[in-house]
């Protein structure tokens, strides 16, 4: 068996080596792979009797260790790799991965060190990528890596070919390409760069998603510097009513850090006031937890276990009254739904497993369909077929 595992948060870290270990006891024959990875050290003293371990995106080492212990017999009827490869995710949805590193050095992140700095994917193998998975009937595809918004900085936004076409390497032309092959694109993982601008009237025409996913993590000034992100709240707040105004349809999901070494309850209340001025579509929070390797472990004035869950809890409260009372606008409303499994369905504004979804009768996955909603809870949306 495979383990693909998470190295990030050490709650990640336990569920990866729970995982490794019942794996281990159900097969005996286990590779590990992903971020944790590159901790092999760590993982053979936890469970010396992995097969192997492999770092992160190394795909011919897991492959070679597969071959190592499970020889492949040759079959003619099902040694062909179909264009689109082999993913996990169900027919009608698959990620799209255009880079892999990050040139960041949040304080709180160890992506860096595990992945290295921003290498951006050429354009021509992005795209031949994503037109394969749609021919192959994927109705959605997720944008994704460590800095989305960042794509080509590496290669200094080199011209690439696309049908024939020079394109360069960057954001915009990329988002541009992608719409053309007229399926859903969501766009995760989005920093907040001026450029990104740039994307929001695709949304407003219709050919992308009006949906961003973009990694505030904060927004006092203070821990955002100790944390050494980019922003600031204030210029966030400009550029929300902006991206409304140009895309009124417009839905951003993001991810907020409580507890971070130093948050003072003015910090924590200046976040609050940010999550009541931007009325966000979709958040997720966590409570701050230490990562080997940080350069937050070293920050001083860390915030108490039970205060980190206090302030969890609160942050949650309130944002759970603002998505409430935006999705109890949309009772009344005709919305169009992609159909994850019969009964169940996303609309544009809800990414698969992170986000809400919309609760009908009947359906077929990877089928579109119109829901007339009848009632609104504060994360999911109720309804029948229009």
């Amino acid at each position: 068996m495979i383990v693909n595992t998470c190295g990030f948060i050490d709650a990640a870290v336990d569920e990866s080596l729970a995982a490794i270990g019942e794996a281990l006891a159900r097969n005996g024959k286990v590779v590990v792979t992903g971020c944790l990875g590159a901790k092999q050290g760590f993982i053979k003293k936890a469970h010396p009797s992995v097969l192997a371990v492999t770092g992160p995106h190394d795909t011919p080492a897991v492959m070679d260790a597969v071959h190592a212990y499970l020889p492949k017999p040759h079959d003619p009827y099902t040694d062909l790799i179909p264009p689109q490869g082999v993913k996990l995710t169900p027919r009608h949805y698959a990620y799209l991965k255009i880079s892999e590193g990050c040139n960041h050095r949040c304080s709180f992140c160890i992506i860096p060190s595990m992945r290295g700095d921003l290498v951006s994917r050429p354009i021509d193998e992005v795209m031949l990528e994503a037109e394969n998975l749609v021919r192959a009937g994927v109705k959605e595809l997720l944008v994704i890596s460590q800095d989305t918004s960042a794509y080509g900085v590496d290669v200094k936004y080199q011209t690439g070919f696309w049908h024939g076409r020079p394109t360069k390497t960057n954001f915009i032309n990329l988002c541009r390409s992608l719409s053309e092959l007229n399926v859903w694109i969501r766009l995760h993982y989005v920093y907040p760069y001026p450029h990104v601008d740039e994307v929001i009237p695709l949304m407003a025409e219709g050919k992308i998603l009006p949906y961003l996913d973009v990694p505030f993590q904060h927004a006092s000034p203070r821990i955002l510097r100790l944390m050494k992100r980019p922003a600031s709240a204030e210029k966030v707040l400009g550029r929300i009513a902006g991206w409304r105004e140009t895309c009124p349809d417009i839905a951003i999901r993001s991810t907020f850090i409580v507890g971070f070494p130093g948050e003072s309850e003015a910090d924590f209340s200046h976040l609050l006031s940010f999550l009541e001025q931007a009325q966000l579509d979709r958040v997720g929070c966590f409570a701050y937890s230490p990562v080997e390797g940080a350069a937050a472990n070293d920050l001083p004035e860390a915030v108490p276990e039970a205060v980190k869950q206090s302030r969890r809890e609160r942050f949650m409260k309130l944002q759970a009254k603002i998505s409430a009372e935006k999705l109890k606008a949309r009772v009344g409303k005709k919305l169009k739904v992609l159909i994850d499994a019969p009964g169940v369905g996303r609309t544009m504004a809800d990414a698969p497993e992170i986000d809400g979804v919309v609760r009908f009768k009947g359906g077929s996955a990877g089928e579109f369909a119109e829901v007339l909603i009848d009632r609104a809870s504060e994360h999911d949306l109720h309804g029948r077929r229009a």
